[in-house]
């Protein structure tokens, strides 16, 4: 999507001074191979500044170490089935920017990242616990990952249009959340959240709609407990919310409620902060229009639950084992996180992909718009793919088999109760989680 940086870096593009952040380092060229190369897969743009910077920052780590690096970027639906090859079959990419709990369905196949992790979370003031958690084997303290950000999934809303339907503030409750979404469409202005296999927005919601009614999908010891009273009432619920959305989000993928938001047709729905930014900056003088109207407020929490439930698409670089050269990847992985190139990236990209690093909340980026600040945080609210239990190879499968999202979807689609879908989760789920 063709994004203007103007606004955004407006407020600069350097980090407020703080003794917590360290001076960035150059790269640690002593241990690069010589004659190093690599090759570099990652999800592809969602905001035109993302794919630019990156290439940038990479391009700088050629200059000061002399690797040669090659970034390819695949589509987001494409790049779980490309990992999957490369780990299998031994070749290809070096590096994968996978998703976040990929790197545990190949854990056996990727190199130790300890030290580097370590060492970035000594500089930029520690690893969000969530986020350590997706970068560390199960039950170990081995970095198997470097989780470089995550895009958050609050609301996303037409605040006129809210007002319209009555309400001066966002509910914060599902009962109050249930209530917008009719008043929004008997107003002409449905909500839209998407039921299709979305990596991001499929998941994200929900996700966000079993967790904040009590359920999961395994329990604190990996045990399957999909199939419960919380996740079928969290089913009749969704079918519900279902009732007021537009009509065809059983089919939406992530780039689907940005065209019907931008278009328009929907006053509601889920996403990061590309959304926003898009449609602010559009050179479309209508279009920009709506961008003023746009506003964000965390999902509502579930009574019972007491916290967000909101998930998080965390990017998350793994290094393969095939690798011939190992200590370029690292260093690689490095430099990319270090100051001087990470709050660039993630300035410019207007904190699409937010930072896994505490020190990086104090970011310039996130003074530029009091109305991007939510996403801010999104670390510390969000929970993670195969909550309440560990991130492993069982989780990361059942997430990339959306099973909770098929779940939902069923019961939306009028194919199963929620009685039978919970049982059909629960039963495709125990055949990754043998506990």
């Amino acid at each position: 999507m063709s994004i203007s940086r103007r606004d955004v870096l407006i407020g600069g593009a350097g980090l407020a001074a703080g003794a917590t952040l360290a001076a960035p380092s150059i790269a640690q060229t002593a241990n690069i191979e010589k004659g190093a190369t690599l090759r570099v897969l990652r999800p592809t743009k969602f905001v035109d500044p993302d794919q630019t910077i990156f290439n940038e920052n990479t391009e700088a780590f050629t200059k000061a170490t002399g690797v040669q690096v090659r970034v390819d970027y695949a589509s987001w639906e494409d790049l779980r089935p490309q990992t999957a090859v490369t780990a299998n079959t031994g070749a290809g990419p070096d590096v994968v920017v996978g998703w976040a709990d990929d790197p545990h369905i190949f854990a056996d196949k990727l190199i130790d990242l300890t030290a580097v992790a370590e060492d970035l979370g000594k500089k930029y003031g520690g690893w969000y616990p969530v986020a350590e958690k997706y970068g560390k084997k199960d039950k170990t303290n081995t970095w198997i990952s470097i989780p470089m950000g995550g895009s958050g999934g609050p609301a996303v809303y037409r605040e006129s249009w809210v007002k319209e339907a009555g309400f001066d503030k966002f509910p914060t409750d599902h009962a109050g959340f249930l209530d917008l979404c009719r008043k929004l469409k008997a107003k002409g202005h449905p909500a839209g959240f998407a039921l299709g296999n979305a990596v991001g927005d499929g998941n994200s919601f929900c996700n966000w709609l079993v967790w904040s009614h009590g359920g999961y999908m395994v329990d604190e010891n990996n045990k399957v407990a999909i199939n419960s009273k919380e996740t079928i009432e969290a089913l009749k619920y969704a079918k519900a919310l279902y009732e007021t959305f537009i009509p065809g989000t059983l089919s939406w993928l992530d780039i689907s409620n940005n065209k019907a938001l931008t278009a328009g047709e929907i006053g509601l729905t889920q996403n990061g902060v590309s959304l926003y930014f898009s449609i602010k900056n559009s050179k479309d003088e209508k279009t920009a229009e709506i961008g003023k109207d746009l506003n964000h407020a965390p999902m509502p929490i579930g009574a019972g639950v007491g916290r967000p439930t909101e998930t998080a698409l965390v990017i998350n670089a793994m290094v393969f084992k095939h690798t011939k050269f190992p200590n370029a990847a690292k260093e690689y992985l490095r430099f990319m996180m270090e100051k001087e190139q990470y709050d660039k990236w993630l300035t410019g990209c207007f904190g699409y992909w937010t930072q896994p690093l505490k020190g990086y909340a104090q970011s310039k980026v996130w003074e530029s718009d009091p109305k991007i600040l939510v996403y801010r945080d999104t670390w510390e609210r969000a929970l993670w793919s195969g909550y309440k239990g560990a991130i492993t190879e069982a989780a990361g499968t059942v997430n990339a088999e959306y099973v909770m999202v098929q779940m939902v979807a069923s019961v939306c689609a009028g194919q199963a109760t929620p009685e039978q879908a919970a049982a059909e989760a629960e039963r495709r789920a125990k055949r990754y989680y043998r506990t």
